[in-house]
């Protein structure tokens, strides 16, 4: 072990250490998959591999707790695998180098896998746990949540017997969600023809880099850049005023995560070449002034290259150029009913051509099924205009708030009588799992809540490492606290 096991509380940054030991990035799972059914099967206790791969592992009451709810521990054992251009890491093979940073804790140029590995840990700690006082315990680990909640809408009625379900998914310590956003994916294609370069062109790639990105949901309200905007704002104007042709395009690479780098091939006339210079470098001016709240310093570097084979033909270059620059991103509406919580939010994720065709993909996302549906009406309405073909799916329902929770009731006075105050009630601008498991299991009653993360879904993610504390103790005194049946 290194030196995170010697933090507070011990037992759980050593499962958490252990966790990011294994390559566990969203659709290749398999690895923490057995090593769950190995923890759960080492401990003696009744372990479940279900048919997608969600792991379910159930520990009896401790004596005298016989007659509690039935809790269940929830977690995804995914991790989003996002690095720094100039950091070589396979995220299939290579361990995440996690280390301390005065009050946090976070890793060398990669995600850290707090979201959700805190939670997975705190299960680990609570289930091999021999002096902890509790109810009977379902601990319920997913996979697939930040690619497709494949493991929560696979998770088959009955095969749980919880009252309370504790989501552990949540990112700010002293605060209880009773509510999410849902979500859906918009694919879009352009297709295309390969044709030839004409005479007289200059090749250059045009490269975007150093933005900040981030969580598509938690991070959007902070009016971070979009590498994908940003870059067909310069193609635009590139197009139009310097005879730019577009040859490739790849930008982004998640579709839940503030896209961070764009990269383009393009051709432009030898005598429009000085002039697309300037453009650039008057359009760097502008980026970096317009987002100098939210942003460090933006790189946009245009460095010559080799010339293409092919480009994409001029009428879908500039029916794509226009429908990315026109389509809708970032914050679409503010809640009226929580004060600074985003209501409806889409981002433009990923732009990328290949063979003939481009795909562009948003994630579309709101507390409000009727505004989700509008928002998907425009985007839809802005790429079919552009002859793009447009497809919605992986949708996944919101969680409505339920005030009248009596564990939400539980949980504020558990909170108020070890640290005295009452935490924040909050609803959430992100796609926990609780909305879907919630249709599974309606009879659940159900909280989410965690420790201190910020910046989950960038190689800036950090977890705060004194709110991991109080958020174990906070977890240990409920379960304490669970109502009898």
């Amino acid at each position: 072990m290194g030196e995170l096991s010697k933090l507070y509380p011990e037992r759980l940054w050593v499962h958490f250490e252990t966790l990011n030991s294994i390559p566990r990035p969203s659709k290749k799972e398999e690895k923490i998959i057995a090593e769950m059914v190995k923890f759960g099967q080492s401990l003696g206790l009744e372990t479940i591999q279900d048919e997608v791969g969600n792991v379910i592992i159930k520990k009896p009451a401790t004596p005298g707790m016989e007659d509690r709810k039935t809790v269940v521990l929830q977690g995804h054992l995914d991790m989003v695998p996002q690095a720094n251009s100039d950091v070589n890491h396979d995220f299939e093979k290579d361990p995440i180098q996690s280390y301390v940073d005065g009050e946090w804790v976070t890793a060398k140029g990669t995600t850290l896998g707090a979201d959700n590995g805190m939670a997975i840990a705190a299960a680990m700690a609570v289930l091999e746990a021999k002096d902890i006082v509790h109810g009977p315990i379902e601990a319920l680990f997913t996979i697939d949540e930040e690619a497709g909640m494949t493991g929560a809408n696979n998770l088959k009625p009955g095969i749980l017997k919880g009252d309370i379900l504790l989501n552990m998914d949540s990112e700010d310590e002293g605060e209880l969600y009773v509510g999410c956003a849902g979500g859906i994916d918009a694919n879009i294609k352009f297709t295309y023809k390969q044709v030839d370069v004409p005479a007289g062109m200059e090749a250059f790639t045009v490269k975007i880099s150093g933005l900040k990105g981030g969580h598509s949901g938690i991070d959007i309200p902070l009016g971070r850049g979009n590498s994908n905007k940003i870059m067909f704002r310069f193609l635009r104007c590139g197009a139009k005023n310097h005879g730019v042709r577009l040859a490739e395009i790849q930008g982004g690479d998640l579709r839940n995560a503030i896209p961070r780098e764009a990269v383009a091939t393009i051709v432009v006339p030898k005598n429009n070449v000085d002039g697309l210079k300037k453009c650039l470098a008057d359009y760097v001016k502008i980026v970096n002034s317009e987002l100098s709240s939210a942003e460090n310093e933006i790189k946009i570097v245009m460095s010559s290259s080799s010339m293409p084979a092919k480009l994409i033909d001029e009428e879908t270059q500039n029916k794509l150029i226009k429908a990315v620059y026109g389509c809708p991103n970032g914050v679409i509406r503010m809640s009226n009913d929580m004060e600074g919580l985003v209501e409806t939010s889409t981002n433009l994720a990923i732009v990328k051509s290949n063979n003939g065709v481009v795909d562009v993909k948003c994630l579309l996302r709101s507390s409000v099924d009727t505004a989700k549906e509008d928002l998907c009406n425009m985007i839809e309405s802005v790429f079919e205009l552009a002859g793009a073909k447009v497809e919605f799916g992986g949708a996944y329902p919101g969680w409505k708030p339920n005030m009248k929770s009596p564990i939400l009731k539980t949980m504020q006075e558990v909170y108020n009588n070890k640290w005295g105050k009452i935490p924040k009630i909050m609803a959430i601008h992100a796609g926990l799992e609780c909305g879907i498991l919630g249709a599974t299991y309606p009879n659940w009653d159900m909280i989410s809540f965690g420790p201190t993360i910020r910046y989950p879904h960038s190689p800036d993610e950090k977890v705060h490492i004194e709110s991991v504390g109080k958020f174990w103790e906070f977890l240990l005194e409920t379960l304490k606290h669970i109502p009898k049946k």
